[in-house]
């Protein structure tokens, strides 16, 4: 009798591995991040619990790739996001995308944030936050960030996750739709400027930190080679540390 979880004629390590991934996203989304254990999921897959540990190496791998199988689709959909003129306005449409796909898919929401051990951010998350950091990128060309790129990312995302959490946390009659758009608005107010009325000059109202994150990021567009490495770190470091200066009350 042949055991269910053996591998034979055109079926690869590849295909298995992907049975078990469906098996255990269908587990998530049914009962929750507490229902995926090795033993549901093996149940659910037609396989011995031992195959898991041998394709993922534990618990943690396989919830590594549930996670990853579960934000395909957002991250397929956040890089397909048009790109205009104006890197503030993507920006606030990634933030949509991002709020809207964790109230639609909770469970997979939480196994990528919710559930992260300290010091450790799944891949999934590492790839959203990269992506995150890219758009941020962009909005400092264009001279409108009030701080640093990776300050600026860190208390978007910081703010993205803490309002995710906060409504699916909650019983869906009691989520404050609004209190999620007063809540986006006044992150991109505390770490964007509004556009100048003269394009040659900027934003407006970051003092320092926008043309100091322009400059930051003209320098990795054109990679100068006037600098030494040593100088640009220097450099760096002193664009940061403008970007990021609190500003002095009169």
């Amino acid at each position: 009798m042949t055991a269910p979880d053996t591998v034979d004629g055109d079926t690869s390590t590849v295909t298995l591995r992907r049975k078990i991934v469906l098996a255990a996203a269908d587990v998530l989304e049914k009962g929750g991040l507490d229902a995926v254990s090795t033993r549901a999921v093996a149940a659910r897959a037609g396989v011995f619990p031992p195959t898991i540990f041998r394709l993922f190496g534990d618990k943690r791998g396989l919830l590594e790739a549930v996670g990853e199988y579960g934000f395909e689709t957002y991250l397929l959909a956040e890089s397909r996001l048009p790109r205009s003129d104006d890197p503030v306005q993507d920006l606030r449409r990634a933030w949509d995308l991002h709020i809207g796909f964790g109230m639609r898919q909770p469970g997979f929401y939480l196994l990528v944030f919710g559930r992260s051990r300290p010091g450790h951010l799944s891949r999934a998350g590492r790839k959203a936050v990269a992506e995150l950091q890219h758009m941020m990128t962009r909005v400092a060309a264009a001279g409108r960030l009030r701080m640093s790129v990776e300050r600026a990312a860190a208390v978007m995302h910081a703010a993205g996750v803490g309002v995710v959490s906060t409504i699916i946390n909650a019983p869906p009659e009691s989520w404050d739709l609004e209190a999620v758009d007063t809540t986006r608005d006044i992150v991109f107010a505390a770490v964007t400027t509004p556009p100048a009325a003269d394009p040659g000059h900027g934003g407006a109202g970051g003092g320092t930190a926008g043309p100091a994150m322009a400059l930051r990021a003209a320098l990795a567009r054109e990679n100068t080679s006037a600098l030494r490495a040593a100088e640009k770190a220097l450099l760096l470091d002193w664009l940061n540390r403008l970007a990021d200066e609190k500003p002095v009350s009169a």
